[in-house]
């Protein structure tokens, strides 16, 4: 008689995860768990301050090279970093140094804020609307590779010596780059996003605001970062070329003047503090944006 007893497993003992399904769960939950835990100190200091102090150190090092060596002995042509330095510090006693950055920096950072409000609606109307993509899509591309430097001239004799003039200049340097960058990020949008968004209601202005804006993200921060490198070099090329002391001093009239008065300590000066504040800006606002909408989609990786 055959016997009844089996050997499998019983409905009171767990059945054995064979396929590691559970396991496999578990990654998926561990992924989806966000890195609350901060960097070390030590981390961050090796990967992110160590390695552009070591290499303004270098720059500096081969800088003086070349002056000890009598490799360039013309300080007309390279000055010392002793000299470039003496230079920064007498400005900074004579209380100009801030005002230089400042008279820069604020016009470049509302000329920026007016080309965002003009950009970004007309790069939704291009990449939705076909008739004003055909019309005026292939214009916004030539603008955008037209050097900004061309409008100083027009800009001056429509508007005067004045800061209007430097807006104007920002904005068409500017408005073509934020616009392609947001049209970008729209032609990448999948057709996916938007079949739902449309089922849920989401048409029109709403559409845009909460499908359209939200996926086309990295594009159009992408434009943004674009924009403002061009709004930056407008401005430089119209303090440089339209220099006027109801305008105030620059980082691009400082240039001009180092320039006049034969003084490569200040023409470095000047080039340095541009440098600068391209860089800050970028550090301050780009990066953290950048890295938030990286982070928000998965993309960020810790190292």
């Amino acid at each position: 008689m055959a016997s009844t007893e089996t050997t499998g497993t019983t409905a009171d003992t767990p059945v054995k995860d064979s396929t590691g399904l559970g396991g496999l769960e578990a990654g998926l939950d561990a992924l989806e768990t966000s890195d609350t835990s901060r960097t070390p100190f030590r981390q961050t200091l090796v990967n992110k301050i160590l390695p552009p102090i070591v290499a303004i150190a270098v720059v500096l090092v081969v800088w003086q090279a070349l002056i000890s060596l009598k490799i360039v002995d013309d300080p007309t042509k390279l000055p010392s970093p002793a000299d470039v330095g003496a230079e920064f510090k007498n400005a900074w006693l004579e209380g100009k140094l801030l005002d230089y950055i400042w008279t820069s920096i604020s016009r470049g950072l509302l000329g920026f804020l007016f080309a965002l409000a003009i950009g970004t609606p007309l790069g939704l109307l291009v990449a939705r609307v076909k008739f004003v993509r055909a019309a005026i899509g292939p214009i916004l591309s030539g603008l955008q590779s037209l050097p900004s430097v061309a409008w100083v001239p027009p800009a001056v004799i429509w508007l005067g010596l004045n800061n209007s003039m430097m807006y104007a200049v920002i904005l068409l340097g500017a408005v073509p780059s934020i616009a392609n960058g947001l049209v970008s990020g729209v032609d990448q949008v999948p057709p996916l996003f938007l079949r739902a968004g449309r089922t849920m209601g989401a048409t029109g202005l709403r559409g845009a605001w909460h499908i359209v804006m939200p996926a086309a993200l990295p594009g159009y921060l992408a434009g943004l970062k674009q924009g403002w490198a061009f709004s930056w070099r407008s401005l430089m090329a119209a303090e440089i070329i339209a220099s006027s002391p109801d305008l105030g001093i620059g980082l691009g009239a400082l240039l001009e003047n180092g320039r006049n008065a034969s003084s490569m300590s200040m023409v470095f000066e000047a080039i340095i503090l541009i440098l600068f504040v391209g860089i800050a800006i970028d550090l301050l606002i780009f990066s953290p944006l950048e890295r938030r909408v990286l982070r928000g989609r998965g993309l960020l990786v810790k190292s």
